[in-house]
């Protein structure tokens, strides 16, 4: 295999395909005749190396195409606007240019982004996450360029992961509120699927209740995105459970903006009848009558950390490195 700090080359596919560069060429082109085996030989070999062909072309491809690729799940969900505002200004004065890509959390989407920014050859690459195709994982390791994974540090990153640990915030949400004398936990979540950053920050909290000998009571989870609005529903729907709980913890602070307008139209007062916990530290849940209790993340921080870091040092380490920005409670008035 090539070494992955220096890039897939047209070489390295032509060896393995077993074939010419000038037939790989050819091929990607669609220029000339070429025998449906070799065709699918030579396409066997691009993706299993990631090679992403060049769109830039001679003396522009020498120079470098002064910019960076960013690929962020959703602009609707304020968190990434914060994480796009910290790159922005990280880039500043800099000389390189962000072209950004929203993959809506569809990892298919991801895969057709990262195909075709790489194709520019941009200066380095920041995506939202670890969680990708085996070909968009290919394209980016084989292409040489610096990656930042960025919004967690639960895994291994190909390159640099910029963010902190969702399990250990789920874990220190839990304790948080089991030192305030909380026993009772109820849990409101959204997809799992399409966002993997939650089911961390649930297990994490279920780890610390389980370390104090205690579970959650009830649990109440919608399969599509968050919003106040499925905050407010799956509120109503797990108090309907049953279960006298004295604290709800949200996947989030939309959902938990939703747990208190169900608490407002029902008579209920936080945190004297029930406690709300969210995350992210959003400024709606600020404004509200009665500020949500929260966990902060370091959105601008962890943008802007990212870009420092990948401008740095242009040529992708041996080792992957990560960068822990952290994460406050906000105490917040409903827990």
């Amino acid at each position: 295999m090539p070494d992955r700090r220096q890039g897939v080359t047209l070489a390295d596919v032509a060896r393995l395909a077993e074939v010419s560069e000038i037939t790989v060429s050819r091929i990607l082109r669609n220029h000339g005749p070429a025998a449906p085996a070799t065709r699918d030989r030579v396409l066997a070999a691009v993706r299993e190396t990631g090679y992403v062909p060049n769109r830039l072309a001679g003396g522009l491809a020498s120079s470098g195409s002064q910019l960076v690729g960013v690929i962020v799940p959703s602009l609707t969900n304020i968190v990434f606007p914060e994480v796009l505002g910290g790159i922005r200004a990280a880039l500043d004065g800099s000389g390189f240019q962000a072209v950004i890509g929203v993959s809506d959390y569809d990892l298919v989407t991801e895969e057709e982004l990262v195909a075709s920014l790489l194709a520019w050859r941009p200066e380095a690459m920041v995506i939202a996450g670890f969680d990708h195709t085996p070909a968009a994982r290919a394209m980016l390791e084989g292409s040489g360029v610096r990656i930042a994974e960025i919004m967690e540090i639960d895994s291994t990153p190909i390159d640099l992961a910029v963010g902190h640990s969702h399990f250990q915030a789920g874990f220190d949400t839990g304790q948080y509120l089991l030192g305030r004398g909380y026993r009772r936990f109820g849990y409101v979540g959204h997809d799992w699927i399409a966002d993997r950053r939650a089911r961390l920050r649930h297990d994490g909290l279920v780890a610390a209740l389980a370390q104090a000998g205690l579970s959650l009571l009830a649990s109440q989870r919608i399969e599509g995105p968050s919003s106040v609005a499925a905050g407010r529903e799956q509120l109503a729907a797990l108090l309907a459970q049953g279960p006298k709980l004295d604290v709800v913890v949200f996947s989030n602070d939309d959902m938990a903006t939703g747990g208190v307008f169900h608490c407002m139209a029902t008579g209920l007062v936080p945190p004297q009848d029930l406690a709300l916990f969210g995350f992210n530290g959003l400024d709606i849940g600020q404004a509200l009558p009665t500020p949500l209790s929260t966990m902060r993340s370091n959105r601008f921080l962890t943008g802007k950390t990212a870009i420092e870091l990948l401008l740095a040092q242009r040529v992708r380490p041996s080792q992957p490195q990560v960068v822990d920005t952290g994460y406050e409670i906000l105490p917040g008035a409903t827990a």
